[in-house]
């Protein structure tokens, strides 16, 4: 197996953190690497060692690291000023951009993460249907609130609609606030939500969940039995915004919801993230516009302030470009296509799932469609060959390959190259 070079510099960065962060890393797992720079779609760590970035931040840098256009607009913002809490004009053009794109927003509400978007989306819909409950599906990613950690990766799958919380410290009430359904089951999903329909204030929905398309006819099932019953429907896209198209999944798979949340693209890679809706629901935010005991608090420090705002101006612009999402698909297909011939080439019981912006490799023969066909796949299989990917100059998450603007057809060749030998070793492992 190779192995990467990591300098005395690094290890001790790495030993500082094992000191001083939770798990040694910003977030739940720990971090084998310590990450100084990124270009285009490469990045280097302190031992100056360079790959091929898809993680890209874990999504927000669609058009790459350091864009010109991107530090153009914050360095022109820096001598004017960091933050305001009042209203900028950067965000306000921001919203603008948001309301010409996406489908299902009238308004825009600013907030600085995907979690607390999908909260105030949920918080939204229980003011404006004057229920309770929300539906979510199995497996759904909806960010850290205690709403959202709600079987999204249950170690033991239960009987649905039954919750099952997905972190301790959560309120027990919590839990049976929540409905759970499953993915790609239209039929269970549709009688689920018309069982439940008195009680739902919402249904929240991936329109992509995780890395699984949705099957035909799902999204529009369930944007269907919503419009008859009254639920709200949220998309959440904080993943999908901007990323599979200009307008989303939205755009892409042509189903339009109530709301939706946006984060990482939408902020150029900087904090920001927002709510967006239909003109009823979002008139809750305005107290003007409502009774005192139907306005909805919302508000945020840094809440679209001035550095994000044009962060994500400039890297709309750069996405509005003709050809932009033709170039970005058009990348992912030859990966998704290499890796796929890879894969045949060495007969590995492996498989491409996801779509051209956002996929990965899943060791299972089994088709995926919902979280239980997640968790019936070969996880060692596919650390070992991460692993290999990493130690080759490969950067991605444990189970997403974010395809950039800025990738080229050299990243492209190096990658599949990365692909064979990883997958080679990975046999002779065996």
């Amino acid at each position: 197996m190779v192995e990467r070079n990591i300098s005395e510099e690094e290890r001790k960065l790495q030993e500082t953190a094992a000191k001083v962060l939770p798990a040694g890393s910003f977030g739940n797992e720990g971090s084998g690497i310590v990450i100084r720079r990124g270009e285009g779609g490469r990045v280097w760590d302190v031992s100056g060692n360079e790959y091929v970035d898809y993680l890209i931040g874990s999504g927000p840098m669609l058009i790459g690291h350091c864009h010109p256009e991107v530090l153009a607009a914050v360095e022109e913002q820096t001598p004017k000023g960091s933050t305001f809490f009042v209203n900028n004009e950067h965000g306000i053009l921001l919203a603008e951009d948001i309301c010409e794109a996406v489908a299902c927003a009238d308004k825009v509400r600013f907030v600085s993460s995907g979690s607390e978007a999908t909260f105030y989306a949920m918080r939204a819909a229980r003011t404006y249907r004057k229920r309770d409950k929300i539906l979510k599906f199995e497996g759904g990613f909806h960010g850290m609130n205690d709403y959202a950690l709600m079987s999204m990766a249950p170690k033991r799958p239960g009987n649905f609609p039954q919750a099952q919380p997905d972190s301790a410290g959560i309120p027990q009430k919590v839990q049976q606030e929540v409905l759970i359904a499953p993915f790609n089951d239209t039929d269970a999903a549709v009688a689920l939500i018309r069982e439940n329909q008195e009680e739902l204030a919402a249904v929240i929905v991936e329109a992509f969940q995780r890395l699984i398309p949705p099957a035909p006819g799902f999204l529009e099932a369930l944007r269907e039995v919503t419009e008859e019953t009254g639920v709200v429907l949220i998309f959440d896209e904080v993943v999908t915004g901007f990323r599979f198209a200009y307008g989303g999944a939205q755009e892409y798979y042509g189903v339009v919801p109530d709301m939706c949340s946006l984060g990482k693209v939408v902020g150029g890679g900087y904090p920001l993230a927002a709510i967006a809706g239909n003109e009823a629901i979002m008139a809750h935010f305005d107290a003007s516009r409502v009774k005192d005991d139907e306005f909805m608090q919302q508000i945020g420090t840094l809440s679209g302030n001035p550095f994000a705002a044009a962060a994500g101006r400039a890297t709309l612009r750069v996405l509005r470009e003709p050809g932009a999402y033709d170039r970005l698909h058009a990348t992912g297909r030859k990966l998704m296509e290499g890796i796929t011939a890879l894969l045949e080439k060495t007969g590995t019981k492996a498989q491409i799932v996801g779509e051209p912006p956002l996929f990965d490799v899943f060791f299972t023969e089994e088709e995926v469609r919902d979280y239980r066909t997640l968790t019936r796949v070969d996880n060692a299989a596919q650390a070992k060959f991460n692993a290999g990917l990493a130690a080759r100059g490969i950067l991605k998450g444990g189970n997403k390959y974010y395809v950039s603007l800025a990738h080229t057809d050299e990243d492209v060749a190096f990658t599949l190259n990365a692909v064979e030998e990883s997958l080679t070793d990975l046999h002779a492992d065996a």
